[in-house]
């Protein structure tokens, strides 16, 4: 039995380890924090339970299918519910407009809360779904960085369709083209978020982002988003898979240009196969300072970080849902204050999740836990500290008026995530939460690939390589890690 060795168990990790066992290898996972999950981890406080990182869970069916593939009824092991109300959307000017999952019946509230022909946006998601269908195969399910991926005849037709995905336009243009309404142009405009970039720079391509909630579903786990760490950590040791934690690995060790093993605690472990869930700068600059160091990868522009409050709230607010989003009244300049300021807007659009809505034992009764964040630069030595206090104030003015209720004063708890600290304790290089940024049309071409073209046995997976960052693409890494190595001998 030949042996596997995985560098971290974020999410992309978990999963890598489960198909490597699922094909015969002795695998063992080190891992540097006490616990797994990478970013996908909870903080329970004061009675209160926070997932700490990603809030929304779209296709699920990357998770079932690790348990079909090791012989597992998924339903007996993980349960999830569909979402039908997407997201409560709040304007500057008051407009207050509740997303439904249902196409039709979001079109319609569109139109009549912001004055949007709901046509135009019927249109609008069948052309994200248009995108997905186009390019799903390609950029989701195959490395771009192999030539077996462009010789196929589905690769082909996406190539010559390529002037009506919006590759050649920005994010923003194409909703504003599309949509010609300046709050449903702000309102698409957000999801670019959702891997860490700047939808004024960002390529319409990314318009592939609203019919992944939309027509293939947003859900919520039914014991939470850390439930999705529980389940695949549980899979991973029913299969044999060996976690070692509090154990960060010093050094990949490569002879010949072929991977050897690890050094961990200062002590060799052999393996024939290593799959690193490292963000690739500090696997590279840390791990393999000796080797080729791919400095265009390493250089490239992060993506957005994020700023996160973690609070206790003493009342319950029944106009709140378990998404919500209070709008800037100037997105331009919040995208262009993170990504060329490098700072914090004055005025930047807020998220609040609460997963007591859906969970009641996330929260004492008569109670809520507001997971508050916003996007904000990369960590590049900034004053954190004056910036956090500056935003604090700046968000809790902002829901206060909107919500027509002091919220300082209902605060019973607190902690909070920046970037420094998302850095420490996940190796997100400048704690940015998607890696390099998609501020340009290709970018997708320009993340690292899942496998090192130097090293033989050596593999990538995680929101720092294609296909990026968030959690379905990190299990879509690494299932194309899984088709790239062979069965165990």
């Amino acid at each position: 039995m030949q042996k596997a060795v995985v560098v971290g168990a974020g999410v992309a990790g978990l999963a890598s380890a489960v198909r490597l066992a699922v094909k015969g290898y002795a695998v063992t996972v080190y891992e540097a924090n006490a616990y797994p999950g990478g970013k996908l981890s909870e903080i329970v406080t004061e009675g209160f339970r926070f997932d700490a990182g990603p809030s929304l869970f779209t296709m699920p069916e990357l998770v079932d299918e690790l348990f079909t593939l090791a012989g597992k009824d998924p339903s007996a092991a993980f349960q999830y519910e569909r979402l039908d109300h997407l997201c409560t959307y709040y304007f500057a000017d008051g407009t207050r407009l509740e997303a439904k999952a249902d196409i039709e019946l979001f079109a319609q509230e569109a139109a009549k809360q912001t004055g949007v022909d709901a046509n135009a946006v019927r249109k609008h998601l069948k052309r994200s779904r248009f995108i997905y269908e186009t390019t799903a195969h390609l950029f989701l399910e195959r490395s771009l960085h192999k030539l077996a991926s462009y010789l196929r005849m589905q690769t082909l037709q996406s190539i010559l369709r390529l002037q009506f995905l919006g590759i050649f336009t920005t994010m923003d243009r194409a909703n504003q083209t599309a949509l010609g309404n300046a709050k449903m142009r702000q309102l698409f405009n957000r999801y670019a978020t959702y891997n860490g970039s700047d939808p004024y720079r960002a390529p319409g391509i990314l318009n592939i982002i609203p019919h992944l909630e939309f027509s293939k579903g947003a859900f919520l786990p039914k014991e939470g988003m850390h439930a999705i760490t529980k389940a695949i950590h549980r899979l991973a040791l029913n299969l044999g898979v060996e976690f070692q934690m509090n154990s960060p690995v010093q050094r990949i060790v490569i002879e010949q240009g072929k991977v050897k093993g690890v050094q961990v605690h200062d002590a060799f472990v052999a393996c024939d196969v290593l799959v690193c869930n490292m963000d690739v700068v500090p696997a590279y600059r840390k791990l393999m300072p000796e080797q080729k160091q791919p400095d265009k990868i390493l250089r490239q522009e992060r993506s957005s970080s994020a700023l996160i409050f973690y609070w206790g709230i003493k009342q319950t607010f029944p106009e709140l849902d378990l998404h919500n989003i209070f709008f800037t009244e100037d997105y331009a300049k919040e995208f262009e204050t993170i990504f060329k300021a490098k700072r914090i807007c004055d005025d930047p659009t807020v998220y609040v999740n609460i997963t007591s809505k859906k969970i009641a034992a996330d929260a004492p009764p008569g109670m809520e836990n507001w997971f508050v964040m916003i996007n904000v630069p990369a960590n590049q030595g900034q004053n954190w500290d004056a910036l956090i206090s500056e935003a604090r104030s700046a968000i809790l003015q902002k829901l206060s008026k909107l919500l027509g209720k002091e919220i300082a004063s209902l605060i019973v708890t607190e902690q909070i995530l920046d970037p420094r600290s998302i850095e420490s304790r996940t190796q997100s290089y400048q704690g940015a939460l998607y890696g390099t940024s998609s501020n340009h049309r290709m970018a997708a071409f320009f993340r690292h690939p899942n496998f090192s073209n130097r090293i033989q046995g050596l593999y990538f997976c995680g929101g720092s390589v294609h296909p990026g960052g968030g959690i379905p693409l990190a299990l879509s890494s690494a299932k194309i890690v899984d088709s790239l190595i062979p069965m165990s001998r």
